[in-house]
């Protein structure tokens, strides 16, 4: 399928979408703690969003009813957000989409609800870590699969799993453009990556080993299949002769 490449104009306007992303997030890392609603903060989210003068793209989106996707534990992505208090030591996973006049960004970051336990602190950590590393392979002239066999290789190393349903994206004017970036890959295979491209990069790690998940009765959340916690942390990135410009912070 074709990429529709960025000027650095329309590269701009994904930024300043970004840029309010970024100080979203900022603010649900201080509104999820212990005693919270992830619907409380998805309605907290609407509302710093619309006084930013953005839109929360994911709200109709297929029919999805919320600003936020909200996700707790087990519950790796897609999640509706819901009434319950979040408990101490619950992991939670943000993620949102701004619309700034017609231009979209995306990010996605996994939180803590008071003090993880150790093994969700070096989950998160992890993940994270590998995050960033897969952004340094978001160059001119490496492939997709660069960025997949970091990601992959990383979820090895920590004896995760991946799930490999869950990729990356091209965005721009559209929340899901061409072309899609897994986690997981072969270094040297796949698309090359140009100078203007747009794409998210999302490692999605399972505690469990295989990354398998199932869907919940909603339709809409997606779940570790063996019940152990999942981590998402995602950024969107510009392609730049200058190496890879995280658009999202």
């Amino acid at each position: 399928m074709r990429i529709n490449l960025k000027s650095k104009e329309e590269m701009a306007y994904i930024r300043e979408a970004g840029a309010i992303a970024a100080a979203c997030h900022r603010q649900i890392e201080q509104w999820v703690r212990p005693g919270a609603t992830t619907l409380e903060i998805d309605e907290r989210v609407e509302e710093f969003l619309r006084q930013a003068g953005a839109y929360p793209e994911q709200k109709g989106h297929k029919g999805f009813p919320f600003a936020t996707c909200a996700s707790v534990n087990h519950q790796i992505c897609h999640g509706f957000p819901k009434p319950e208090p979040l408990k101490a030591g619950d992991i939670v996973k943000i993620d949102l989409v701004v619309n700034k006049n017609g231009w979209l960004a995306d990010r996605g970051w996994t939180y803590a609800a008071g003090t993880p336990c150790k093994e969700a602190a070096r989950l998160m950590e992890h993940t994270q870590a590998a995050l960033f590393a897969g952004i340094q392979q978001a160059r001119v002239g490496q492939t997709i699969g660069d960025i997949g066999y970091i990601l992959e290789s990383a979820a090895q190393k920590g004896g995760y799993g991946v799930v490999k349903m869950l990729v990356g994206h091209g965005i721009g004017q559209q929340l899901h453009e061409p072309p899609d970036i897994p986690s997981f890959g072969t270094p040297g295979k796949g698309r090359r990556l140009k100078e203007g491209m747009v794409i998210t990069i999302e490692p999605v790690f399972t505690l469990g080993p295989t990354g398998a998940v199932l869907w919940e009765e909603d339709g809409w959340t997606i779940s570790a299949a063996d019940g152990t916690l999942g981590v998402q942390y995602e950024h969107t990135i510009g392609i730049t002769k200058g190496g890879p410009l995280i658009l999202t912070e």
